[in-house]
C-alpha cells in the first residue's frame, strides 16, 4: 500500500511511525533491498527505512560529486522525516564516492559496503580473484586503496560491467539477454582461471545464481550483505542502540521510480507483500 490520507488514525499511526528509532538505508535504486533483506534476518527487532534512488540509477556512470549531491540529499532526507539512529549505505559506488564525507556531516553511525577482498583472499586456493563491479567503484581512490592493502597476497581480476545494473533494476534476471551480457563478463574471469569470484555492487546479488550456474558451482561467489548485517548488529550494541521492541513495523521503502513494485515482485517475491511504500520521495 501507499502512504496516503487515509483519516486521521492512519495519519496518527504514520507520525507515530516517525518517531520510533530506526536504520536508515539507501541505495542508487533496488540493489540494496539485498542489504535490507540480510538485515531484517539479522535484526528482526529493528525498524528499516529503505530510500531507492531509482530515478538516477546507476550511479556507477556518474561523477564523485554527482554521486555526493545524491548521497547528502537522501540523507537530508532521512534524517528530517524520520529517526535515523544509523545509516547504511546499501550501494557500493556511493560508498566509494563520499563515505567519509557523510561522516564528517552527519552525527550518527554510517555503515558503507566494500568489496569483500579479504574473504575472497581466505576463499581462495588459486589466489585468482575475479571481482565485479561498476566502473565507478573500480575507478575510485578506494578501492584503489583497497586493493594496495592486499598486494602480493592474490592476483585480482577486476571486472567492469557496464549495463548490468539496468537490466536488474528493471527485474530482467531471468532474460536471455542478462545472462548472455553477463556471460561476456565472466568470459575473461574463466579463462584467467579465477576460483572465488567477489559481487562488488548491491544489485549484482540478485544474478548471483547465473555466476555460479557459469562455472558449474565450481568458483565461490562472495558478496558482503552478511558482513554488512553482522556489522550493523555490533555497531548498535557497541553505541547502546539496539531495539528492545519485540515486534517491528513491516519496513517502509522511498523510491522515485516508476516501478519499484513490479522489480521487488520479480527480485524478492518473497517481500513484495512485507512493505509500507510512500511516495513522498518521488520529487527529489
Amino acid at each position: 500500500m501507499y502512504i496516503k490520507a487515509f483519516g486521521k488514525p492512519f495519519i496518527k499511526l504514520y507520525i507515530n511511525m516517525k518517531n520510533i528509532p530506526s536504520i536508515g538505508i539507501f541505495d542508487s535504486g533496488v540493489g540494496g533491498l539485498s542489504v535490507l533483506e540480510r538485515l531484517q534476518h539479522v535484526l528482526p527487532n529493528e525498524r528499516l527505512i529503505y530510500v531507492a534512488d531509482s530515478k538516477y540509477a546507476p550511479y556507477g556512470q556518474m561523477t564523485s560529486s554527482d554521486i555526493k549531491r545524491r548521497a547528502f540529499i537522501i540523507t537530508d532526507f532521512l534524517t528530517q522525516h524520520n529517526n535515523i539512529k544509523l545509516l547504511v549505505v546499501a550501494c557500493n559506488t556511493a560508498t566509494a564516492a563520499c563515505i567519509h564525507e557523510l561522516r564528517e556531516k552527519y552525527c550518527l553511525p554510517i555503515v558503507g559496503m566494500e568489496p569483500a577482498v579479504k574473504p575472497a583472499i581466505s576463499a581462495s586456493k588459486k589466489k585468482k580473484i575475479g571481482i565485479l563491479a561498476t566502473e565507478g567503484t573500480l575507478k575510485s581512490a578506494k578501492f584503489i586503496a583497497l586493493l594496495e592493502n592486499y598486494e602480493g597476497e592474490a592476483i585480482f581480476y577486476v571486472q567492469p560491467c557496464a549495463g548490468l545494473v539496468e537490466l536488474i533494476e528493471k527485474g530482467e534476471i531471468h532474460s536471455d539477454l542478462i545472462k548472455r551480457l553477463i556471460h561476456s563478463y565472466l568470459l575473461p574471469l574463466k579463462n584467467n582461471k579465477v576460483d572465488v569470484i567477489v559481487l562488488g555492487c548491491t544489485h549484482y546479488v540478485f544474478i548471483k545464481k547465473i555466476v555460479e550456474d557459469y562455472f558449474s558451482g565450481m568458483v565461490s561467489v562472495i558478496d558482503t550483505g552478511l558482513a554488512v548485517a553482522l556489522h550493523v548488529e555490533r555497531t548498535l550494541k557497541e553505541k547502546n542502540l539496539a531495539s528492545l521492541e519485540s515486534s517491528p513495523s513491516s519496513p517502509l521503502v522511498y523510491s522515485n521510480g516508476n516501478d519499484i513494485n513490479g522489480s521487488i515482485e520479480l527480485l524478492v517475491p518473497s517481500m513484495k507483500n512485507s512493505f509500507i511504500f510512500s511516495k513522498s520521495f518521488t520529487s527529489l
